[in-house]
């Protein structure tokens, strides 16, 4: 059965795509942005501001789809200046995952869906996997 989350988000029904879809115990959250209502950018010009309200963003919809930011096993960052906002939002994911540790992937692209945006997160998540989870190991 698929479960699906809207926030209401802009573009969600133009688009034609759900802010997050469970399906089982896999949940899937679309790229999420900064932007408002109306689709304009909050905090221009600060990545790290961004990335907190998106990760804000993704916290409620995964607990919309019965899960939480603790289950999170995948992450992809897209910012549109690396040089200058990578280690900005990667400090940010850094505080939001410290003791969950997914997968992550952080690329540039030329632009994003409104001016002003900088950084775009995907998350991917299984229901449960936060609880219990083993130590970190290294090889």
């Amino acid at each position: 059965m698929k479960t699906t989350v809207s926030s209401g988000g802009p573009w969600e029904s133009s688009a034609g795509y759900s802010r997050a879809v469970r399906v089982g115990e896999m949940v899937f959250v679309s790229g999420t942005t900064a932007a408002d209502a109306d689709g304009n950018a909050m905090h221009p010009g600060d990545a790290a501001e961004q990335a907190r309200l998106v990760f804000d963003r993704i916290g409620r919809a995964l607990v919309e789809a019965g899960s939480t930011i603790d289950d999170v096993v995948r992450t992809r960052m897209y910012v549109t200046d690396i040089a200058r906002d990578g280690a900005s939002v990667g400090g940010v994911h850094g505080e939001v995952f410290a003791a969950v540790r997914p997968a992550a992937t952080m690329v540039e692209v030329a632009k994003l869906i409104a001016p002003g945006l900088l950084v775009e997160i995907e998350a991917d998540a299984v229901v449960g996997a936060g609880s219990g989870q083993s130590p970190t190991r290294t090889m």
